[in-house]
């Protein structure tokens, strides 16, 4: 399945959240990686701090910068989410500015590396938390080189301003890089306007839409256990078969034959 990524615009909420649902109910083997600029928060919320020593992203980035042992070292910076069993492993964030400057210059090179991860042995995807884009030193080679990116927004119309300017800043960005078309969906959280009504508001299909679910949230962001049976967990699950679906009808489309220079219509 490759590189999955999550992004909202500025206001927009639940990135981290909707991440760590759906590392927790899929039933593929991934990488959840914390790759949001303003820093990681499931390390210190949702796992409550309990890991003994400095791990992720931020410690990857300066060993990369000064050994350029990425491929070595990038497994011992991982947390087993669902341990032993290796499965739903996370890269936790940046803790603080000094590890941000360190990840910027290496977008790059994290998104060459979560890309060959689906040809290991054993293969994992990747769901990168992005984060909002408006921040400094955004990861934009991550977005470009992912199969699917999901901008997360409200589902309210008013609140959908800044989402609009973002999806048309992510389109010129993917135009200008030449990323294939077909790779940008709506992910729509809590109640409001119907989803015909949105993606016709952003010119963007919606994929599917997540519930309010307050109780479900603060256990993702705070910690405690997380119940299978509750309206978030249950939505985040089901979130995993449209996605399937669509990098399965994605890969068909870009290993189609072009004839008489005729390309078959985007996804």
């Amino acid at each position: 399945m490759a590189i999955i990524a999550l992004v909202s615009a500025k206001g927009s909420p639940g990135v981290t959240t909707t991440g760590l649902a759906c590392a927790l109910t899929w039933h593929r083997r991934l990488v959840l990686a914390e790759c949001d600029p303003a820093g990681g928060s499931i390390l210190a919320g949702y796992l409550g701090g309990a890991l003994d020593g400095r791990r992720g992203l931020g410690e990857l980035a300066v060993g990369e910068l000064r050994d350029g042992n990425l491929e070595t070292a990038f497994w011992s910076q991982l947390v087993d989410l669902d341990a032993p069993k290796r499965e739903r492993l996370l890269l936790p964030g940046v803790v603080d500015a000094a590890q941000a400057g360190s990840v910027t210059p290496l977008w790059q090179r994290f998104a060459d590396f979560f890309t060959g991860l689906e040809r290991g042995d054993p293969p994992y995807d990747v769901l990168v938390d992005c984060g909002r884009l408006h921040v400094a030193g955004p990861p934009w080679p991550i977005l470009r080189a992912a199969s699917v990116v999901l901008v997360v927004s409200r589902a309210h119309l008013p609140d959908l301003s800044g989402t609009r300017a973002m999806v048309r800043a992510i389109e010129r960005d993917f135009t200008e890089h030449r990323v294939p078309p077909g790779t940008l969906r709506l992910l729509l959280v809590g109640d409001g306007h119907g989803r015909g009504e949105i993606s016709k508001a952003l010119r963007l299909p919606v994929i599917a839409r997540l519930p309010h679910d307050p109780r479900t949230a603060e256990v993702l962001t705070l910690g405690g256990t997380v119940r299978a049976g509750r309206p978030l967990t249950r939505a985040a699950g089901a979130l995993e078969v449209p996605i399937g679906a669509l990098l399965e009808r994605r890969r068909a489309r870009l290993a189609w034959p072009v004839t008489q220079g005729v390309l078959p219509d985007a996804v």
